[in-house]
């Protein structure tokens, strides 16, 4: 363990509070600038000076004195309400959570329980960076629960990272005392002592600018916690044409032709103008989405699935194991011709930061092939992955229906779904449920029965005159909607009942929220066993043996 992982309060980098709200010092920054640019103009080109500038106004009524002593103090102001801002803001990590408190008139006190974590994500965006600065946000269950650690030395967060998964994988090891060998925060810090007070100030400068620069170059997958390669790689071409062949894409197009008709036939030729400012946005969208999914990276650790990715602002971020709550594999229609996929997923912590391309954190895999879809899944449903169930993946993607190991909707239910009826089904395996839908936007989503919250069907009119149903197996908030628009009445029964069965079942048997507890921990026999968190709490008791299909049925656990 780390000396920021020893129970006791610390503080975050010195930089902190001017990487947080250094706004305000660029703000006035660029007032001075702004007024001083005209001056320069002046003096270079010679072009005069408009009337009302504030600085000639301070110089006509002798009040340059006071405007240097205003300015002054407010610069001692904010350094004051920084420096209190800092030593007011501490965190500790113990054996339990991670707490903060911070705040100078109002106090608060954020805590996360380990067994709620559900990643752990490190972001370095562009500035603090260059101060070798990096934030360090755990992501636990909860609306607005996650704790946030901004900003941290960049190598102490990569091993406060790799305490916090250790302490909530269940692991107890014995901590290295602060200035034993071995301990990586306190090396570094005093290395750095070292170079900044001794003789070689000069070499300590420089070793300072070598180690920023590698932390730009570096891969975001740390070779020591995972492996060097990542399992999937997506090149840049295919990068840009999968922000290209986009719905938001198309969406512009149909933007620009119905102004520009609007143009031709009505005559308002102001409307060029308010294009624009909008393709002026959408510019900048298109580069942000570009930037974000470079250095794309997926690797497996001992403490689950770290995903990486950024250009400028860089983001990784540990899933452990069992917090995946629902898979969706999703291809745009403008995709199918290039055999791209998408994948994104549900669970119940939620990063603030954006994800890879731009888009929510759920989105695991921005841009891939078949063959990455496969890799990925393999990551994230490492108990899902033998020959058998990879053959019933591939179908559930690409088979247009039939006898392929699905229970598809049958014919009566193309009134309702007249192109998507033969790819609309169900299967399940190895406590997985697969469900298969569209025929346009193709999408399979799988759900593990252990992370299910629970499962419905429900008759409309019209459903109960075709002897249909709609199914919907209820999991966490997010992107992927494991929703069937219809099944035959019995296949929704039989469906209703294997799920509920194998939800307790999966529940019963999984031990995913402490993945890691040694051997030395007590045995499940002798104590009695810790209560799992709400999230993720077991059934209480089994799902009826029959279920009798009304107009709406559900279990709940």
């Amino acid at each position: 363990m780390t000396s920021l992982a020893d129970g006791d309060w610390h503080r975050l980098h010195p930089a902190s509070p001017l990487l947080r709200g250094g706004i305000f010092v660029f703000a006035l920054l660029g007032f001075v600038i702004a007024n001083f640019r005209e001056r320069v103009v002046d003096l270079v080109f010679g072009i005069p000076r408009e009337s009302g500038d504030p600085l000639d106004t301070i110089y006509e009524r002798g009040a340059v004195g006071w405007a240097l002593l205003i300015a002054g103090g407010i610069l001692v102001v904010i350094l004051i309400a920084f420096s209190l801002s800092w030593r007011m803001h501490t965190f500790r990590v113990t054996d339990e959570s991670v707490e903060v408190r911070s705040g100078i008139l109002f106090r608060s006190h954020r805590k996360a329980r380990l067994d709620r974590i559900q990643g752990v994500n490190i972001v370095r965006p562009l500035i603090p960076r260059l101060f070798g600065a990096a934030k360090l946000e755990v992501s636990v269950a909860g609306q607005d629960a996650n704790v946030q650690l901004a900003y941290l030395g960049s190598a102490l967060a990569d091993g406060l990272r790799r305490d916090i998964l250790q302490l909530a994988s269940g692991a107890r090891q014995p901590r290295v005392a602060p200035g034993e060998p071995g301990e990586p925060g306190q090396s570094a810090e005093i290395a750095g002592a070292a170079a900044v007070n001794g003789p070689g100030l000069r070499q300590g400068l420089g070793d300072y600018a070598t180690a920023r620069v590698g932390e730009f170059l570096a891969p975001e997958l740390d070779p020591d916690a995972a492996p060097p390669q990542s399992v999937v790689r997506i090149p840049v071409l295919r990068l840009i044409g999968s922000i290209v062949f986009s719905g938001f894409t198309l969406f512009l197009l149909v933007g620009v032709v119905a102004l520009v008709t609007s143009v031709v036939v009505g005559g308002s030729e102001w409307l060029l103008i308010a294009i624009v400012p909008g393709l002026i946005g959408s510019l900048g969208y298109y580069f942000s989405r570009f930037t974000k999914s470079l250095r794309y990276s997926i690797a497996g650790t001992s403490d689950g699935v770290r995903v990486g990715f950024g250009l400028l602002t860089t983001s990784n971020e540990t899933l452990p194991p069992g917090r995946i709550h629902a898979v969706g594999v999703n291809q745009p229609l403008l995709w199918r011709p290039f055999g791209w996929w998408q994948i994104r997923i549900n669970k119940a912590g939620h990063s603030t930061n954006e994800g890879a391309a731009g888009a929510a954190a759920t989105t695991v895999l921005p841009v891939g092939s078949l063959r990455d879809v496969e890799r990925v899944l393999e990551l994230i449903l490492p108990a899902f992955s033998d020959d058998a169930q990879r053959a019933l993946i591939g179908r559930g993607l690409t088979s247009r229906g039939g006898d392929d190991g699905f229970r598809n909707a049958p014919r009566r239910a193309a009134w309702l779904r007249p192109f998507s009826w033969r790819r609309t089904g169900y299967a399940v395996a190895a406590d997985v449920a697969l469900l298969r839908r569209g025929v346009l936007a193709r999408d399979l989503v799988l759900v593990p029965l252990a992370r299910l919250q629970s499962v419905g069907i429900d008759q409309g009119p019209i459903r109960r005159r075709l002897r249909l149903a709609t199914a919907r197996l209820h999991t966490v908030a997010g992107p992927v909607s494991a929703t069937l628009g219809v099944i035959d009445t019995d296949e929704a029964v039989r469906l209703f009942e294997a799920v509920s069965a194998g939800a307790v079942a999966s529940a019963d048997s999984d031990t995913s929220h402490h993945w890691s507890r040694t051997a030395a921990a007590p045995a499940a026999a002798d104590q009695p066993a810790a209560p799992a968190p709400a999230s993720e709490a077991p059934p209480a008791s089994a799902p009826p043996a029959t279920t009798p299909l009304g107009p709406s049925t559900e279990v709940t656990w």
